[in-house]
């Protein structure tokens, strides 16, 4: 039987997510090239380009168990919630979660905005206090992240959450399952993490693109 979300079963709710005011932002087609070193550091780009699990990759880096702190489940409905254009591939009505990865000491180390299908949102989370990648692990579910665009950007919520200043590197993608997409994922890093991967690089004046 499906588990359906109500909206009272929030909880929390909050009224918008962290998106980040771009300064440069890419489409699938830079995402599958790469950017020169000079933009983005070949580490970097391995954390943002690649299709492995940020979850894992964080705690390889730091060595300490990357745990979610929720920080709301809101019903969206039929809203498109000023989500990127992906957000249409989810089914409605829609589910969005946002959560901050932090490392088991306290250290946060990313932002995650995620829109889900509102009816099938326990199946893949079980347990909501898990990540994304450990949830679906323990299902055994055979995933894949489709990364659509990145982006270079400020955010003055994110620089106080991080306790860092901007500008910082994000991403959005879709994961399919069974051939569907299964929820629309925005992650934003923090510049906590030179500590691990060096330095980011900087944006060139000739590098901008189109999203």
């Amino acid at each position: 039987m499906t588990a359906t979300f109500k909206p009272h079963d929030e909880t929390t709710r909050a009224s918008q997510w962290y998106s980040l005011t771009p300064i440069w932002e890419g489409g699938e087609d830079v995402v599958r090239q790469g950017l020169p070193h000079a933009q983005l550091a070949p580490t970097w780009q391995i954390l943002l380009l690649g299709d492995g699990s940020p979850t894992r990759h964080l705690q390889l880096l730091t060595r300490e168990k990357t745990e979610v702190d929720v920080i709301d489940m809101s019903f969206i409905g039929t809203d498109d919630d000023r989500a990127p254009n992906q957000v249409k591939a989810v089914p409605e009505p829609r589910l969005r979660r946002q959560v901050w990865l932090r490392t088991a000491s306290g250290q946060r180390l990313a932002y995650a905005a995620s829109w889900w299908d509102a009816n099938h949102v326990d199946e893949y989370l079980q347990n909501r206090s898990l990540p994304i990648w450990e949830s679906l692990s323990r299902l055994h579910a055979e995933l894949y992240r489709d990364i659509q665009g990145i982006y270079y950007g400020h955010s003055q919520e994110l620089e106080v959450a991080f306790g860092e200043k901007g500008p910082f590197w994000g991403r959005h993608y879709l994961f399919w399952h069974d051939s569907k997409p299964i929820t629309l994922i925005y992650e934003v890093f923090s510049p906590y993490l030179r500590k691990y991967l060096g330095q980011m690089s900087e944006i060139l004046p000739d590098s901008r693109s189109p999203a």
